[in-house]
């Protein structure tokens, strides 16, 4: 009825701005400013690579094979507390919006001040190997001296055992 559940995860985070704004990089400062031309669209994407660790409560059934022992959650209810921590692969800017008649697609790669590493909490509740999940990161996304803003994430998650 308890169990560590553990493994690797990827985390795609989009930050939105509003009001025609994107984010600008200016040395160790990360900010938003309102875009010349009339925005279409305005994106930020954070890749991250985490390894979640998760306290399991729920039943599960037993089986053996070949002198292995394996639990299966399947048609199963789940609940999850824990956390996770990982690193930073990649972030970037995408933005979309029509200048002299021709759209354009500008996708930018740039450090943004953004922290390498991350970490938070986490919990979820399922049934089988689907749950719901919340995410809370206790890291926040850009290094000092920047706002302290952190992402807050629902959704759903597939187990692959």
């Amino acid at each position: 009825w308890l169990r560590f559940k553990y493994g690797f995860s990827f985390q795609f985070n989009g930050l939105k701005p509003t009001d025609n704004r994107y984010f600008v990089q200016n040395d160790d400062l990360t900010f938003l400013q309102e875009h010349p031309v009339d925005l279409d669209k305005s994106k930020l994407r954070l890749d991250n690579l985490v390894f979640p660790l998760h306290f399991e409560i729920g039943s599960s059934k037993r089986s053996e094979y070949n002198d292995r022992i394996h639990y299966s959650t399947d048609g199963q209810f789940r609940l999850g507390l824990g956390g996770y921590a990982g690193f930073n692969l990649g972030k970037r800017q995408k933005l979309k919006y029509e200048e002299d008649g021709e759209r354009v697609k500008q996708k930018m790669k740039r450090d943004y001040n953004v922290n390498e590493f991350v970490y938070g909490l986490s919990a979820y509740v399922g049934w089988g190997s689907t749950a719901a999940y919340v995410k809370y990161d206790l890291s926040p996304i850009f290094e000092s001296p920047n706002e302290e803003l952190r992402n807050i994430s629902v959704g759903l998650r597939f187990d692959l055992d």
